[in-house]
């Protein structure tokens, strides 16, 4: 996955589900997230086919750039709060695109995740994970995936704050995606694996939306650094400067029943170490939480996450794992 001089020019079409804004009111006031229908979605943006531009430099580029989209629908830049980098795309499988493009009746209700990117808390967006909602479309799941607010200008809790906000808004309008939300999972990678897990962990972070975590009907974190000194390293510009482990660690923050949960580890991991994994399943397993783990063979912390993408299944078993997962959770 290296390649930064590579141009990579694919010409496989995209349906495009219009570039949706939709200007809910704030979730954590009394009133709830606007629901919308898909006939509304068709009516603010037709589907309309889009060659995606070529792409180079960065590994994710690539790794978007060779993913082939096979008609999977996309509805760009949904706003799930009111706040800068509180939007979110919307990944639909290919049969219910084609229905919605045609305007047909859907009796289908798909499973859904909702995917938070990694990047230390401070880079990162959902355009260079497109990757991740395109391979769970292909398998099915209407996919979101999720910006968030960034260090150093918002840390701990914004950036936990606002994944609870984008799984609340997800659940909110399941439906009118043509999802269930009694079947929806959140999946987190690295930094966004940190926020999955402590945005469900907690149920204090659901609770302003009506929410519990038994709502979500499961959770998958990949190489999530839940248990560390943050202070010995760069990424203490995320949590503030007078915050400490026992504050805001997820393995020290369980609170509230809890969904089943997957901690994946990649085997050749150098940047977030097994211990981080070994200690949240320890602290869940204390509270009565069901957890599974499992490791990736031969995965680096960047192909644990890159291998997602359909193209790159040879590189590591993670999109086996992790549909295998979903399979038995949601469907």
């Amino acid at each position: 996955m290296k390649g930064s001089q590579t141009n990579i020019q694919p010409n496989e079409e995209t349906s495009v589900i219009g570039n949706v804004g939709i200007h809910n009111k704030p979730a954590h006031k009394k009133t709830r997230t606007l629901r919308f229908g898909g006939a509304a979605i068709l009516a603010l943006g037709s589907i309309a086919l889009a060659t995606q531009n070529a792409q180079a430099l960065s590994p994710l580029a690539i790794v978007n750039g060779i993913t082939s989209s096979g008609g999977i629908g996309v509805s760009k830049d949904i706003l799930y709060g009111d706040q800068p980098s509180q939007d979110l795309d919307i990944y639909y499988p290919k049969p219910l695109a084609q229905a919605m493009k045609s305007q047909s009746v859907i009796n289908t209700s798909y499973p859904m995740v909702v995917f938070v990117h990694g990047g230390s808390w401070e880079s990162g967006n959902k355009e260079q994970y497109a990757f991740v909602g395109q391979s769970l479309a292909k398998a099915g799941y209407v996919t979101a995936v999720i910006n968030y607010r960034k260090a150093p200008e918002h840390v701990y809790p914004d950036y936990v704050k606002d994944a609870a906000q984008a799984i609340a808004w997800s659940i909110e309008n399941a439906t009118s995606l043509h999802a269930d939300p009694s079947r929806l999972a959140v999946m987190g990678h690295s930094a966004g694996a940190f926020n999955a897990v402590a945005a469900v962990a907690n149920e204090d972070f659901l609770a302003p939306y009506g929410i519990k975590p038994t709502d979500i009907a499961a959770v998958i974190g990949i190489a999530g650094p839940y248990s560390y000194d943050f202070r010995k390293f760069s990424s203490a510009t995320a949590f503030g400067p007078n915050a400490t482990p026992d504050e805001v660690m997820p393995d020290r923050q369980i609170k509230g029943a809890q969904p089943p949960y997957l901690l994946l580890t990649a085997e050749k991991d150098k940047i977030v170490h097994v211990t981080n994994t070994i200690k949240m399943t320890e602290a869940f397993k204390k509270a009565g939480v069901t957890v599974e783990t499992g490791e990736i063979e031969g995965a680096s912390h960047a192909t644990s996450i890159g291998a997602m993408a359909p193209p790159l299944r040879w590189v590591n078993d993670v999109r086996a794992q992790v549909l295998t997962y979903l399979d038995k959770t949601l469907n």
